[in-house]
Parts: structure tokens; C-alpha cells; sequence
């Protein structure tokens, strides 16, 4: 996708991390912005602080497992703006412990937000931009973590891979019908955002903040936002599907490859 100047993007998990930072990198491209978070407050000061640089906003509180919700986003979006060209499907949330230790709850609210989440994003807006006919752009948000997944995190690895199969198909599915809407697939390392702080907002029982180690000893190798979100505004531009933004990472994607076609076993990853 050439042009974003004048054009529409809708951003998940938009009022803080990756998501604040893919709607301020967006907006300097010239487009209008339609803001989606599930929290109220974190996602007004995101709104005063766009428009404060003179970008034009459309803030919706939306829970992103309610297909409903997506679909009252979509509406928005269109009611505003008259079209939607790039759909970041972003928000996310994370939980830690061995599998088997956490509850049922624990892993639906990361399933449900990670994967449903991004899945209710390509039911609700794919029709959309099929409909219009004109250049568009899909950004799932992944994680290295659903190419190499770590240990403590299972919940999250699971989703991270659903997003990643779901996208490949959703590209696959694309080219099929020659439409003129393009895919990425975003699978960052660490990255300092609030995740470890997601269960503020789960529904019913918020929960303490998560000790993540990628979130309190940044690596090296760790990346800002603005630095994740230059890189996806690159592959809408290039329109590649893969963004794997992290020094290490070919590594480790290729010797869990070579570990599947060789009979290995699965090693965690280092903290990068």
C-alpha cells in the first residue's frame, strides 16, 4: 500500500505501547485515526494527546472479545470517515505460570483477547475493505512467542501461533480473489508496553501486575514502540507479510525449523 496520506486506520489496544505508538506513527503518514481500547481513561489521554498534534481521531471504547463491540468499531469508524484502508488488530493481554497451574479463566481471557480478539478484527473489517475495492492493509499483532514460545506463558504462546496461522491464511485467502489488500504479520520481542499490567483490565477480577522479566530488565536487543511501529509502517508500505523486528530472532525461527524437521525437542528461547 503506496499512499496512506488521506486514508483511514482503525488500531487495537490503541491508548497505550505498540498500539499508541503504530496511531502517532499512522497519523504522521497523513491518515485519520479511529482509536479502540478497552480502557475508558488511558484511552482519552491517548485521544488529547493525538489530537493535541493535530490529528484527527474517533476514540471507541471497545472490548475486542465482543464481536458485537468490533462490529459497533466498524460502524464508527465508517460513520465518521466514509471508508477504513489499515486495521491494526492489536490488543493484547498476557497471563504467567505452568499450564497446568492456570486456571480456565486465565486461559480464556488470553485466548479470548489474543486470538478472538484479532479474529473478530478480519470477520468484522475484511468485508469491509472487499467491499471498497481500493488498496488496504491488515496488521495482525503476533509475538515471537507464537514462532519460538517461551515457558510460563503457554496461554499466550497459544494465541501468539493462532495469530500467525490465522494470518497466513488470511493472506492466502486474499490472493485467492486478487484483492487489492495486503497482510503483515507482527512478531516483535520484547518491547516495554503495559502488558504486565493487562490485568487491570480483566473483566470481572482485575489482577495484581505480572513480575515479566522482559517488561523490568530490558535485553539488549529490546526495541521501543515507535521503533516497532517505523517497522510496520515500512511493510504496509513494502507490503511484506512477515515483520520479525528483532536481532536474534532468524536464529531461533530457524533452529526450532530445523529442530521440527530433524526430530529435535523444543528449548526456551532466551529473554531477547
Amino acid at each position: 500500500m503506496k499512499e496512506l496520506q488521506g486514508r483511514v486506520a482503525v488500531v487495537t489496544g490503541a491508548a497505550s505501547g505498540i498500539g499508541l505508538a503504530l496511531a502517532e506513527r499512522l497519523g504522521g503518514e497523513g491518515m485519520s485515526l479511529v482509536l479502540a481500547d478497552v480502557e475508558h481513561a488511558a484511552l482519552e489521554g491517548a485521544t488529547e494527546q493525538l489530537e493535541a498534534a493535530g490529528l484527527e481521531v474517533e476514540a471507541v471504547v471497545t472490548d475486542v472479545t465482543a464481536a458485537d463491540q468490533v462490529d459497533a468499531l466498524a460502524a464508527r469508524a465508517i460513520e465518521r470517515f466514509g471508508a477504513v484502508h489499515v486495521v491494526c488488530n492489536n490488543a493484547g493481554v498476557a497471563t504467567m505460570g505452568p499450564v497446568w497451574e492456570q486456571t480456565l479463566d486465565d486461559i480464556r481471557w488470553v485466548v479470548d483477547v489474543d486470538l478472538w480478539g484479532v479474529i473478530h478484527g478480519v470477520r468484522t473489517f475484511v468485508p469491509i475493505l472487499l467491499r471498497q475495492g481500493e488498496p488496504a492493509h491488515v496488521v495482525n499483532t503476533a509475538s515471537i512467542a507464537g514462532l519460538v514460545p517461551s515457558p510460563g506463558i503457554g496461554p499466550y504462546n497459544v494465541a501468539k501461533a493462532g495469530v500467525v496461522a490465522l494470518s497466513e491464511s488470511l493472506v492466502l485467502d486474499l490472493e485467492e480473489l486478487d484483492a487489492p489488500i495486503g497482510v503483515s504479520v507482527l512478531c516483535p520481542g520484547v518491547v516495554p508496553t503495559r502488558i504486565g499490567h493487562s490485568g487491570r483490565n480483566r473483566p470481572g477480577r482485575p489482577s495484581a501486575p505480572l513480575d515479566l522479566p522482559t517488561q523490568t530488565d530490558l535485553p539488549p536487543t529490546a526495541l521501543q514502540p515507535d521503533q516497532i511501529a517505523d517497522r510496520v509502517v515500512d511493510a504496509i508500505h513494502a507490503d511484506e507479510f512477515w515483520i520479525v523486528t528483532h536481532a536474534g530472532s532468524a536464529e531461533l525461527i530457524g533452529n526450532r525449523a530445523e529442530g521440527i524437521t530433524t526430530g529435535g525437542r523444543p528449548v526456551a528461547p532466551p529473554v531477547f
